[in-house]
């Protein structure tokens, strides 16, 4: 993720924790949001299915509504399986490594309210993937790409946001603030990620 993302968060009241997903069995104590940003899970999807109560603990907070933003690595690890590695199950799809790379910047607008977005808001970000999500987009999308090409793509689901693509946090300030606004105070002795 970029270094921008955590300052914006900090800056909107946020208490930015980072934890390593492969080795941390537990969210860090009194998460009431989750930012899970870019990179490589196919590497590690074995090591990331193994560590089963951290991808417990993540479908949790996502059922208790908390406002979670993954983007690329965070949106296949919401995902139910990669590579028949069973992931988070958060969302109603299924990953898998392709031969194909997509590579690209995007323009997109947001199709409905998430935590990061108002619906209608415009944003640039780019894409760099060799995976593929099936289905592509939920019900309810994150983003409706407009350039270089017309299609629906990522999730939003209750408090979920997640999308293969990457938008840089210092274009879009208000997604901090929304994000921070969207966090529930933590219950005392829950556990919970990007507090």
């Amino acid at each position: 993720s970029y270094a921008e993302q955590a300052e914006l968060l900090t800056a909107a009241g946020a208490e930015v924790v980072p934890f390593d997903p492969l080795r941390e069995e537990r969210l860090p104590p009194g998460t009431a949001g989750l930012v899970i940003g870019g990179g490589f899970p196919e590497v590690y999807a074995p090591e990331l299915s193994a560590n089963g109560p951290l991808r417990a603990e993540v479908a949790g907070l996502a059922a208790a509504g908390a406002p979670i933003a993954a983007e690329c690595a965070g949106l296949l690890y919401l995902a139910r399986s990669l590579d028949g590695e069973p992931m988070c199950g958060v969302l109603p799809a299924e990953a898998r490594m392709s031969e194909r790379l997509t590579l690209g910047y995007r323009e997109a607008v947001a199709v409905g309210d998430s935590p990061l977005a108002a619906a209608g808001t415009r944003v640039r970000g780019h894409e760099f993937h060799r995976t593929v999500v099936e289905p592509g987009a939920g019900p309810e999308p994150a983003w409706g790409l407009v350039r270089p090409e017309r299609r629906a793509e990522g999730f939003v689901r209750g408090g979920v946001h997640a999308s293969y693509l990457h938008v840089h946090w210092a274009a879009m300030p208000e997604a901090a603030v929304r994000f921070i606004g969207a966090c529930a105070p933590p219950r005392s002795g829950s556990g919970g990620g990007g507090r």
